[in-house]
């Protein structure tokens, strides 16, 4: 018997509804999550249980395991010297970008300060500055936190991942924290924020020059 015919089955609302079967798929909590992680690329599960602290092993297990079964991930050796699994999106869990998307603009009101026991990965604020960036390119945006680049406009399968871009930036944009964290609370355009001297931006592109001029 498969791995993947091993698991149990999915549970359901059993409403013939679309969003009832979305919820089916990626209601279960750390899902939607783990998407956010793998939207960054391929992802080691040892990589994956470090960027989700809270996460249990079993759980994590068990909701790669669901996404495999729901087309959603795959999993797949890498070549040597790697040799490791990762796990990877499909292109229907790609589809995900815009509910997350949307999720995150809706959960802007939410966040507040950061609480004591608030964990903080740089590439988490990908999605903000992703809905906030006007224009194409590749950018590197540089914070206290650490450092992640991501491809504006959609121009890429990969929307965003950790670490330094993995060739030269189109814009490189440098902010401290509060800058950072007043555009993913919708409090701060990213325009602004440029034009208030809260983010710096390098480069000669169309798209850094844009983001200088705005």
């Amino acid at each position: 018997m498969s791995r993947l015919r091993r698991m149990s089955p999915r549970r359901s609302y059993d409403q013939y509804c679309s969003a009832a079967r979305a919820l089916d798929a990626v209601g279960d909590r750390w899902t939607l999550l783990i998407v956010r992680e793998l939207l960054a690329g391929p992802r080691r599960y040892t990589d994956l249980h470090a960027d989700l602290p809270g996460v249990s092993t079993d759980v994590l297990a068990s909701r790669l395991k669901d996404m495999e079964r729901d087309g959603l991930a795959s999993r797949r050796r890498l070549p040597p010297p790697g040799a490791a699994f990762v796990y990877e999106l499909t292109p229907r869990g790609r589809d995900l970008l815009p509910v997350l998307q949307a999720l995150g603009e809706w959960g802007e009101a939410e966040l507040g300060e950061p609480r004591p026991t608030d964990a903080v990965r740089a590439h988490w604020f990908a999605l903000p500055l992703l809905r906030a960036l006007d224009g194409e390119g590749l950018v590197e945006v540089v914070l206290e936190e650490g450092v992640f680049h991501l491809y504006a406009g959609g121009t890429e399968q990969v929307p965003y991942g950790d670490g330094p871009a993995p060739r030269e930036p189109d814009a490189r944009l440098t902010l401290d924290s509060p800058a950072c964290t007043a555009v993913a609370r919708g409090e701060a355009g990213l325009m602004e924020a440029v034009r208030d001297g809260r983010v710096t931006v390098t480069g000669d592109s169309p798209l850094a020059k844009a983001l200088r001029q705005a």
